[in-house]
């Protein structure tokens, strides 16, 4: 290889991007989510076309599916349908709960640790995946 294409291989652009995207995105659950299901099945199109355009590029290009993660936002929510503060949550997160595989709510460092995955080389023919990080939930 001579100087010059050793330069332009070097200078190429290259990188990784993780979209975060929902299981709500792939199976809508709960009701009155329409506007966010449908956000988040966009972000599954952008990543999947940026994926397609920019391969080329060396930029890889994927998506995770987060679904039942224990966040502050969801342990409020689970406090607020025990205490009846919000009825209308038990029957849907029982019917929610059910659906779970692995029978257990997933922590944030798990989704993190899928990101750490996709943007190192060890996914480095991973392209326009998109990964459920969900417990199960999608196959239930």
């Amino acid at each position: 290889m001579d100087g010059a294409a050793l330069h332009r291989q070097e200078t190429e652009a290259r990188g990784t991007i993780v979209n975060l995207a929902s299981i709500e995105a792939i199976l809508p659950f709960k009701a009155d989510l329409a506007a966010y299901s449908m956000s988040k099945a966009g972000v599954i199109g952008l990543t999947r076309a940026l994926a397609r355009d920019y391969g080329r590029f060396k930029f890889r290009i994927n998506g995770i599916l987060p679904g039942a993660i224990r966040t502050p936002g969801t342990t409020r929510l689970i406090k607020q349908a025990l205490r009846g503060v919000r009825l209308d949550l038990l029957q849907t997160g029982y019917d929610f709960q059910r659906r779970l595989a692995l029978n257990r709510w997933g922590m944030p460092d798990e989704v993190a640790r899928v990101a750490l995955f996709l943007s190192s080389d060890l996914a480095s023919y991973v392209q326009g995946a998109i990964i459920p990080v969900d417990g199960g939930f999608l196959s239930s």
